[in-house]
């Protein structure tokens, strides 16, 4: 079994919906997901939400505001956001963080929007999924200085080096591998794929973004995390289903969600 922890299923991506996306990615061994509700108003964290209460033994929920999308969250998208998080399918506070590359958001506005949700996931109890771009220093200053330790979470799309894992590993989150492991320019993402306790570890597809070699140029979707795991486990010189089991147990124990098998 593989638990693809990060994917966006919007209508945007897929149109047709998520379901036959979902089943090409059973058929392929992928029998969890964790589906993420961001964008530029609330519609897909009630999406996310709601396609997590009517298949909860396969998908569960990860709702926030995307640093691209800061400048949104008002005291009455707040509000709502907060009553979303509080659904039992929620499993965490994301994606949240800081975005530098992009800056579609002043950077003054990310840093509040981030610090402000990392307030809520300590609130509710819930772990943190972080998007992080060219903002590796502010981004671990956000954690450390907001708490983020007391409920840990997930570094997303992992695209940082083995210092900046060590930090994040010490404030008690795991690190995610998407497609990018498998690009040939990314030998320090795979640094850390081979270094990182294996207990600490976890994959995603970031469907519809990053499609893994062999399948670059194409749109991703979480059928193709399997790809992934291949070659984090190649890195590790691991059997290929070791690497299934452990990521999908530490999914399961970091979500603290089960997902059905078979």
């Amino acid at each position: 079994m593989l638990v693809d922890t990060h994917c966006h299923l919007d209508p945007q991506y897929f149109p047709a919906g998520p379901d036959e996306v979902l089943s090409r990615a059973r058929a392929a061994g992928v029998e969890g997901f964790v589906v993420i509700g961001v964008g530029s108003d609330l519609a897909p964290a009630r999406a996310a939400v709601a396609l997590a209460k009517r298949i909860p033994e396969r998908a569960a929920a990860a709702v926030g505001v995307h640093p691209h999308d800061a400048t949104t969250l008002d005291d009455a998208a707040y509000d709502e956001l907060a009553k979303l998080v509080r659904e039992p399918e929620v499993v965490a506070v994301g994606e949240i963080g800081l975005d530098y590359h992009y800056d579609h958001s002043p950077r003054d506005a990310q840093r509040a929007t981030f610090a402000r949700l990392v307030g809520l996931a300590r609130e509710v109890n819930k772990p943190i999924v972080v998007h992080t771009r060219s903002a590796p220093a502010d981004t671990l200053d956000v954690l450390d200085r907001e708490g983020a330790r007391d409920v840990g979470g997930v570094i997303h799309c992992f695209s940082e080096d083995r210092a900046f894992a060590a930090r994040a590993l010490d404030l008690g989150f795991f690190i995610s591998f998407s497609g990018i492991v498998t690009f040939k320019s990314s030998a320090a993402i795979q640094d850390v794929a081979r270094w990182a306790p294996l207990d600490r570890i976890l994959v995603e597809t970031d469907s519809p973004y990053l499609a893994p070699v062999p399948l670059r140029g194409k749109p991703c979707e979480p059928a193709f995390v399997v790809h992934t795991a291949r070659r984090v486990a190649e890195l590790r010189g691991v059997p290929f289903e070791a690497l299934c089991e452990a990521t999908s147990e530490n999914a399961e124990r970091r979500f603290r969600r089960r997902f059905a098998s078979g």
